[in-house]
């Protein structure tokens, strides 16, 4: 009888030992844990909406959706600048940063040194990167006549193969300029598994870190003061040339060890496309076309990009 009783007892004490384990990393994930890394960052002095158990999230996320939703309600104006339009609230809170703090002297570099992501590949990266080359070469009718010339001379009718190819150098600067200008994938994500310094800071482990790479390519402080416009032949001299003081703030692809595999593939993919079309076509808008990029995994047209086709 009496081991029965200790039985009992020691089987109602695991249970609520385990009971009050249990709420113990309850408290500690949805409380404790998201408190500590936010008094961590603020003495940092990053700011941030403070965090709200009853929200969870909730409260930025609410008023982002609706800014969102008010920006892409109507098209933005026939140019570059889409970085305020694709993206407003990040947009804004990177003006207001910047206007409050340098974040301690935190670089492009230093981000891209510790935060080196893969990105999402496969054919709708490639597709919508040949869509906003069109776009943009309808947009710039010289650049589209130097890109066919260039085209016709080095491949004449035939089928481009490869030597062709990467003898298309004019192409090749369109193409990374659009890819500059209207990236794919407009951010990278990247959560941190142990404590991470960036340019002097400390980022604890728990932490997910968004870099903005559409915020990167039109940034004046690595592109000059027409990062806005569309200029392929800052890409002349290829693309550690190509920014300010060689600065490296260019990559759709990826950065370091984990860029993406299909780089070398997308690039002959999207140019042997493109100068097919060229060999064929000549085009330009429609002016039912509506100038409103927006981002559903990748950055396209969000009314479609309606182009007229003309036989050569």
């Amino acid at each position: 009888m009496e081991n029965c009783t200790n039985l009992i007892t020691t089987l109602l004490i695991s249970s609520a030992s385990l009971v009050l384990y249990g709420l113990m990393r309850v408290v500690y994930i949805v409380w404790w844990r998201p408190k500590s890394l936010e008094k961590q960052l603020r003495q940092q002095g990053i700011k941030g909406t403070s965090f709200n158990l009853l929200q969870f999230r909730g409260g930025d996320m609410k008023k982002m959706a609706k800014v969102y939703k008010e920006t892409w309600s109507k098209p933005m104006s026939l140019n570059h600048h889409i970085a305020p339009y694709v993206l407003p609230s990040f947009h804004q809170m990177v003006q207001n940063m910047c206007k409050e703090q340098s974040v301690n002297d935190l670089t492009i570099q230093d981000i891209i040194e510790e935060c080196k992501l893969i990105y999402i590949a496969g054919k709708e990266t490639t597709a919508n990167w040949l869509t906003w080359t069109m776009i943009v070469l309808s947009m710039h009718t010289n650049w589209q006549e130097k890109a066919r010339e260039e085209v016709l001379r080095t491949c004449g009718k035939d089928v481009p193969n490869i030597e062709n190819l990467n003898n298309l150098k004019i192409v090749s600067m369109i193409m990374n300029e659009v890819l500059r200008l209207y990236p794919p994938v407009i951010a990278q994500l990247r959560h941190t598994i142990k404590k991470t310094n960036i340019g002097g800071m400390s980022i604890p482990s728990g932490v997910d870190i968004w870099l903005p790479t559409l915020f990167f390519h039109h940034d004046p402080e690595y592109w000059g003061d027409d990062a806005r416009e569309f200029k392929p032949e800052r890409f002349a001299q290829g693309v550690s040339k190509a920014t300010k003081d060689q600065q490296n703030a260019f990559y759709p692809f990826g950065w370091g060890p984990r860029y993406c595999l299909g780089q070398n593939f997308a690039m002959i993919e999207a140019k042997m496309a493109l100068a097919t079309i060229l060999q064929t076509f000549s085009f330009e808008l429609s002016p039912s076309y509506t100038h409103s990029p927006f981002t559903l995994i990748t950055l396209q047209p969000q009314h479609g990009a309606p182009i007229i086709l003309h036989q050569l």
